[in-house]
Protein backbone atom coordinates (compact mmCIF):
# COMPACT_ATOMS: atom_id res chain seq x y z
CA UNK A 1 0.00 0.00 0.00
CA UNK A 2 2.71 2.38 0.83
CA UNK A 3 4.59 1.61 -2.36
CA UNK A 4 1.49 2.20 -4.43
CA UNK A 5 0.89 5.90 -2.25
CA UNK A 6 4.70 6.77 -3.04
CA UNK A 7 4.21 6.17 -6.64
CA UNK A 8 0.68 7.99 -6.92
CA UNK A 9 1.98 11.17 -5.15
CA UNK A 10 5.38 10.99 -7.30
CA UNK A 11 3.31 11.20 -10.33
CA UNK A 12 0.69 13.84 -8.90
CA UNK A 13 3.84 15.92 -8.52
CA UNK A 14 5.54 15.32 -11.45
CA UNK A 15 2.32 16.32 -13.47
CA UNK A 16 1.72 19.70 -11.46
CA UNK A 17 5.18 20.20 -12.64
CA UNK A 18 4.65 19.64 -15.71
CA UNK A 19 1.20 22.24 -15.90
CA UNK A 20 2.89 25.03 -13.83
CA UNK A 21 6.75 25.43 -14.56
CA UNK A 22 6.06 25.62 -18.43
CA UNK A 23 3.22 28.28 -17.49
CA UNK A 24 5.53 30.19 -15.26
CA UNK A 25 8.29 30.24 -17.81
CA UNK A 26 6.17 31.47 -20.37
CA UNK A 27 4.58 34.14 -18.25
CA UNK A 28 7.93 35.24 -16.99
CA UNK A 29 8.83 35.68 -20.56
CA UNK A 30 6.47 38.11 -21.56
CA UNK A 31 7.23 40.63 -17.85
CA UNK A 32 10.86 40.21 -18.69
CA UNK A 33 10.31 41.04 -22.77
CA UNK A 34 8.29 43.97 -21.69
CA UNK A 35 10.64 45.37 -19.03
CA UNK A 36 13.61 45.17 -21.64
CA UNK A 37 11.62 46.30 -24.98
CA UNK A 38 9.14 48.89 -22.82
CA UNK A 39 6.13 46.89 -23.91
CA UNK A 40 3.23 48.27 -21.41
CA UNK A 41 0.57 45.90 -22.59
CA UNK A 42 2.08 42.98 -20.50
CA UNK A 43 3.43 45.11 -17.65
CA UNK A 44 0.08 46.64 -16.66
CA UNK A 45 -2.68 44.98 -19.12
CA UNK A 46 -5.00 42.66 -16.77
CA UNK A 47 -4.30 43.55 -12.99
CA UNK A 48 -1.55 44.37 -10.81
CA UNK A 49 1.73 44.35 -13.13
CA UNK A 50 -0.67 42.47 -16.26
CA UNK A 51 -0.90 38.96 -13.95
CA UNK A 52 -4.34 38.02 -15.74
CA UNK A 53 -2.71 38.26 -18.96
CA UNK A 54 -1.64 34.53 -18.59
CA UNK A 55 -5.54 33.85 -18.50
CA UNK A 56 -6.43 36.41 -20.77
CA UNK A 57 -4.54 34.30 -23.37
CA UNK A 58 -5.34 31.08 -22.48
CA UNK A 59 -8.94 31.84 -22.90
CA UNK A 60 -8.46 33.42 -25.93
CA UNK A 61 -7.06 29.83 -27.14
CA UNK A 62 -9.59 27.92 -26.20
CA UNK A 63 -12.01 30.02 -28.42
CA UNK A 64 -10.21 30.24 -31.54
CA UNK A 65 -11.60 27.64 -34.29
CA UNK A 66 -10.03 24.41 -34.23
CA UNK A 67 -8.99 24.68 -38.34
CA UNK A 68 -7.32 21.29 -40.38
CA UNK A 69 -6.20 22.60 -44.18
CA UNK A 70 -8.33 20.60 -46.26
CA UNK A 71 -5.75 19.02 -47.88
CA UNK A 72 -3.85 17.93 -45.13
CA UNK A 73 -2.71 14.57 -43.61
CA UNK A 74 -5.44 14.74 -40.79
CA UNK A 75 -4.23 12.14 -38.52
CA UNK A 76 -0.65 12.97 -38.67
CA UNK A 77 -2.28 16.63 -38.10
CA UNK A 78 -3.71 16.72 -35.37
CA UNK A 79 -1.52 14.22 -33.83
CA UNK A 80 1.83 16.52 -34.39
CA UNK A 81 1.21 18.23 -30.88
CA UNK A 82 0.96 15.38 -28.75
CA UNK A 83 4.16 14.38 -30.23
CA UNK A 84 5.75 17.65 -29.24
CA UNK A 85 4.80 17.79 -25.95
CA UNK A 86 4.52 14.79 -24.12
CA UNK A 87 8.22 13.38 -24.25
CA UNK A 88 9.40 16.62 -22.45
CA UNK A 89 6.96 14.66 -19.81
CA UNK A 90 8.62 11.93 -20.26
CA UNK A 91 11.83 13.23 -19.12
CA UNK A 92 10.89 14.94 -16.28
CA UNK A 93 10.53 11.95 -14.95
CA UNK A 94 13.95 10.92 -15.39
CA UNK A 95 15.50 14.37 -13.68
CA UNK A 96 16.00 14.24 -10.08
CA UNK A 97 15.31 17.40 -7.81
CA UNK A 98 16.63 16.28 -4.96
CA UNK A 99 18.41 13.15 -3.35
CA UNK A 100 15.96 10.11 -3.27
CA UNK A 101 13.09 13.01 -5.54
CA UNK A 102 13.21 11.26 -8.59
CA UNK A 103 9.90 10.31 -10.17
CA UNK A 104 11.93 7.23 -11.41
CA UNK A 105 15.68 6.01 -11.27
CA UNK A 106 16.70 4.80 -15.07
CA UNK A 107 20.24 3.47 -15.21
CA UNK A 108 21.02 4.64 -18.46
CA UNK A 109 19.36 8.60 -17.39
CA UNK A 110 21.31 10.21 -20.18
CA UNK A 111 20.98 8.44 -22.83
CA UNK A 112 16.86 8.14 -21.67
CA UNK A 113 16.36 11.90 -21.81
CA UNK A 114 18.53 13.03 -24.75
CA UNK A 115 16.89 10.06 -27.56
CA UNK A 116 13.18 11.11 -25.64
CA UNK A 117 13.68 14.78 -26.37
CA UNK A 118 14.54 13.96 -29.64
CA UNK A 119 11.54 12.73 -30.43
CA UNK A 120 10.20 15.82 -29.93
CA UNK A 121 11.75 17.48 -32.64
CA UNK A 122 9.25 15.12 -34.39
CA UNK A 123 6.55 16.97 -33.63
CA UNK A 124 7.71 19.76 -35.63
CA UNK A 125 8.51 17.67 -38.34
CA UNK A 126 4.99 16.16 -38.43
CA UNK A 127 3.44 19.30 -38.72
CA UNK A 128 5.70 20.45 -41.52
CA UNK A 129 4.75 17.52 -43.63
CA UNK A 130 1.25 17.10 -42.82
CA UNK A 131 0.26 20.80 -42.76
CA UNK A 132 -0.26 20.54 -46.87
CA UNK A 133 1.55 24.00 -46.94
CA UNK A 134 4.86 24.75 -48.53
CA UNK A 135 6.11 27.07 -45.59
CA UNK A 136 5.47 24.89 -42.97
CA UNK A 137 7.31 22.23 -45.28
CA UNK A 138 10.00 24.36 -45.76
CA UNK A 139 10.29 25.13 -41.42
CA UNK A 140 10.02 21.14 -41.30
CA UNK A 141 12.65 20.75 -43.39
CA UNK A 142 14.69 23.22 -41.44
CA UNK A 143 13.96 21.27 -38.04
CA UNK A 144 15.63 18.38 -39.54
CA UNK A 145 18.47 19.42 -40.89
CA UNK A 146 19.02 21.72 -37.34
CA UNK A 147 18.30 18.72 -35.64
CA UNK A 148 20.58 16.66 -37.14
CA UNK A 149 23.61 19.47 -36.49
CA UNK A 150 22.77 20.08 -32.97
CA UNK A 151 21.83 16.74 -31.61
CA UNK A 152 25.73 15.47 -31.94
CA UNK A 153 27.52 18.04 -30.24
CA UNK A 154 24.88 18.12 -27.53
CA UNK A 155 25.40 14.09 -27.02
CA UNK A 156 29.11 14.70 -26.38
CA UNK A 157 28.69 17.59 -24.45
CA UNK A 158 26.90 14.71 -21.85
CA UNK A 159 29.30 12.15 -22.55
CA UNK A 160 31.94 14.05 -20.96
CA UNK A 161 30.14 14.69 -17.77
CA UNK A 162 29.23 10.84 -17.54
CA UNK A 163 32.99 10.28 -18.23
CA UNK A 164 33.88 12.28 -15.25
CA UNK A 165 31.49 10.75 -13.31
CA UNK A 166 31.72 6.96 -14.38
CA UNK A 167 27.80 6.57 -14.83
CA UNK A 168 25.70 7.73 -16.97
CA UNK A 169 22.87 7.78 -14.49
CA UNK A 170 21.67 10.74 -13.29
CA UNK A 171 21.44 10.70 -9.76
CA UNK A 172 24.55 8.68 -9.90
CA UNK A 173 26.43 11.87 -11.95
CA UNK A 174 25.26 14.09 -8.67
CA UNK A 175 26.43 11.91 -6.26
CA UNK A 176 30.14 11.88 -7.82
CA UNK A 177 29.82 15.62 -8.69
CA UNK A 178 32.28 17.63 -6.83
CA UNK A 179 32.55 21.58 -6.79
CA UNK A 180 35.69 21.34 -9.23
CA UNK A 181 33.72 20.37 -11.88
CA UNK A 182 31.83 23.43 -12.70
CA UNK A 183 35.10 25.30 -14.52
CA UNK A 184 36.27 21.62 -15.46
CA UNK A 185 33.35 20.94 -17.59
CA UNK A 186 32.14 24.66 -18.08
CA UNK A 187 32.80 24.53 -22.20
CA UNK A 188 31.09 21.30 -22.23
CA UNK A 189 27.78 23.58 -20.35
CA UNK A 190 28.25 25.77 -22.88
CA UNK A 191 28.19 23.61 -25.60
CA UNK A 192 24.94 21.48 -24.18
CA UNK A 193 23.03 24.66 -23.55
CA UNK A 194 23.68 26.14 -26.65
CA UNK A 195 22.81 22.91 -28.86
CA UNK A 196 19.51 22.42 -26.82
CA UNK A 197 18.33 26.00 -27.66
CA UNK A 198 18.92 25.32 -31.15
CA UNK A 199 17.27 21.75 -30.68
CA UNK A 200 14.11 23.82 -28.85
CA UNK A 201 14.48 26.42 -31.94
CA UNK A 202 14.55 29.12 -29.72
CA UNK A 203 16.20 32.57 -30.81
CA UNK A 204 19.21 32.96 -32.03
CA UNK A 205 18.49 29.51 -33.33
CA UNK A 206 14.60 30.53 -34.49
CA UNK A 207 15.26 29.72 -38.26
CA UNK A 208 12.70 26.72 -38.42
CA UNK A 209 9.57 29.08 -37.51
CA UNK A 210 10.87 32.48 -38.68
CA UNK A 211 8.01 34.58 -39.59
CA UNK A 212 9.93 37.09 -41.39
CA UNK A 213 10.54 34.53 -43.89
CA UNK A 214 8.21 31.40 -43.55
CA UNK A 215 5.46 32.84 -41.52
CA UNK A 216 5.52 30.39 -38.60
CA UNK A 217 7.07 27.29 -40.04
CA UNK A 218 5.69 24.03 -39.28
CA UNK A 219 3.09 25.78 -37.28
CA UNK A 220 1.67 28.20 -39.82
CA UNK A 221 -1.79 26.14 -40.38
CA UNK A 222 -1.99 25.03 -36.62
CA UNK A 223 -5.05 27.24 -34.74
CA UNK A 224 -6.54 27.41 -30.95
CA UNK A 225 -5.30 25.05 -28.52
CA UNK A 226 -3.19 22.91 -31.05
CA UNK A 227 -1.20 26.05 -31.34
CA UNK A 228 -1.18 26.49 -27.39
CA UNK A 229 0.33 22.70 -27.34
CA UNK A 230 2.98 23.24 -29.11
CA UNK A 231 3.53 26.84 -27.36
CA UNK A 232 3.24 24.73 -24.14
CA UNK A 233 6.01 22.22 -25.95
CA UNK A 234 8.47 25.41 -26.24
CA UNK A 235 8.34 26.36 -22.69
CA UNK A 236 8.43 22.83 -21.15
CA UNK A 237 11.19 22.10 -23.10
CA UNK A 238 13.01 25.20 -21.61
CA UNK A 239 12.08 23.90 -17.67
CA UNK A 240 13.86 20.32 -19.16
CA UNK A 241 16.88 21.81 -20.88
CA UNK A 242 17.59 24.06 -17.63
CA UNK A 243 17.35 21.32 -15.43
CA UNK A 244 19.14 18.74 -17.10
CA UNK A 245 21.98 21.63 -17.47
CA UNK A 246 21.25 21.70 -13.72
CA UNK A 247 22.07 18.56 -13.28
CA UNK A 248 24.81 17.50 -15.87
CA UNK A 249 26.98 20.96 -15.31
CA UNK A 250 25.89 22.73 -11.97
CA UNK A 251 25.69 20.00 -9.12
CA UNK A 252 21.67 20.14 -9.66
CA UNK A 253 20.81 19.82 -5.52
CA UNK A 254 24.17 20.83 -4.15
CA UNK A 255 24.29 24.32 -3.10
CA UNK A 256 27.24 26.55 -1.82
CA UNK A 257 25.70 26.97 1.86
CA UNK A 258 24.06 23.67 2.43
CA UNK A 259 22.59 20.52 0.05
CA UNK A 260 19.87 20.58 3.07
CA UNK A 261 18.09 22.74 0.73
CA UNK A 262 18.17 20.36 -1.94
CA UNK A 263 14.80 20.63 -4.15
CA UNK A 264 15.31 24.38 -3.69
CA UNK A 265 18.73 24.76 -5.44
CA UNK A 266 17.87 22.64 -7.90
CA UNK A 267 14.71 24.80 -8.92
CA UNK A 268 16.85 28.55 -7.73
CA UNK A 269 19.67 27.03 -10.81
CA UNK A 270 16.74 26.39 -13.10
CA UNK A 271 15.25 29.13 -12.94
CA UNK A 272 18.24 31.16 -13.68
CA UNK A 273 18.77 29.64 -16.75
CA UNK A 274 15.54 29.89 -17.96
CA UNK A 275 15.96 33.59 -17.56
CA UNK A 276 19.34 33.52 -19.37
CA UNK A 277 17.14 31.19 -21.91
CA UNK A 278 14.83 34.57 -22.21
CA UNK A 279 17.39 37.33 -22.20
CA UNK A 280 18.74 35.36 -25.55
CA UNK A 281 15.68 35.61 -27.10
CA UNK A 282 15.45 39.20 -26.44
CA UNK A 283 19.16 40.61 -26.79
CA UNK A 284 20.41 38.76 -30.42
CA UNK A 285 19.40 38.39 -34.19
CA UNK A 286 18.54 35.32 -35.77
CA UNK A 287 21.26 33.09 -37.48
CA UNK A 288 21.05 32.65 -41.23
CA UNK A 289 20.49 28.79 -41.85
CA UNK A 290 24.47 28.64 -42.87
CA UNK A 291 25.35 30.44 -39.41
CA UNK A 292 23.44 27.39 -37.82
CA UNK A 293 25.15 24.84 -39.71
CA UNK A 294 28.51 26.34 -39.15
CA UNK A 295 28.05 26.96 -35.67
CA UNK A 296 27.52 23.27 -34.90
CA UNK A 297 29.64 21.81 -37.22
CA UNK A 298 33.18 24.18 -37.27
CA UNK A 299 32.34 25.75 -33.69
CA UNK A 300 29.87 23.16 -30.95
CA UNK A 301 31.48 19.67 -32.16
CA UNK A 302 35.03 20.85 -32.16
CA UNK A 303 34.85 22.32 -28.51
CA UNK A 304 32.84 19.23 -27.32
CA UNK A 305 35.67 16.94 -28.32
CA UNK A 306 38.45 19.01 -26.74
CA UNK A 307 36.50 18.41 -23.55
CA UNK A 308 35.82 15.10 -23.78
CA UNK A 309 40.13 14.85 -24.65
CA UNK A 310 40.80 16.94 -21.45
CA UNK A 311 38.09 15.03 -19.53
CA UNK A 312 40.18 11.71 -20.77
CA UNK A 313 43.38 13.67 -19.43
CA UNK A 314 42.09 14.69 -16.24
CA UNK A 315 40.43 11.39 -15.40
CA UNK A 316 44.05 9.59 -16.21
CA UNK A 317 46.27 12.19 -14.27
CA UNK A 318 44.07 11.96 -10.75
CA UNK A 319 43.33 8.04 -11.37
Amino acid sequence: MNDVLDVALRLLALLLAFLVLPLVVGQTEHKVMAHMQGRLGPMYAGGFHGWAQLVADGVKFAQKEDVVPAGADRRIFQLAPAVALLPYLLVLVAIPVAPGAVGRFIDAGIFFVLAVMGVGVLGSLMAGWASANKFSLLGGLRTAAQLMAYELPMLLAAASVAMAAGTVSLPGILDAFEWWWVPWQIVGGLVFFTAGLAELQRPPFDAPIADSEIIFGAYTEYTGLRFALFLLAEYAGIVVLCGLTTVLFLGGWHGPFADDLGWVWTLLKTAVLAFVVIWLRVSYPRLREDQLQKLAWTGLIPLALVQIALTGVVKVVIS
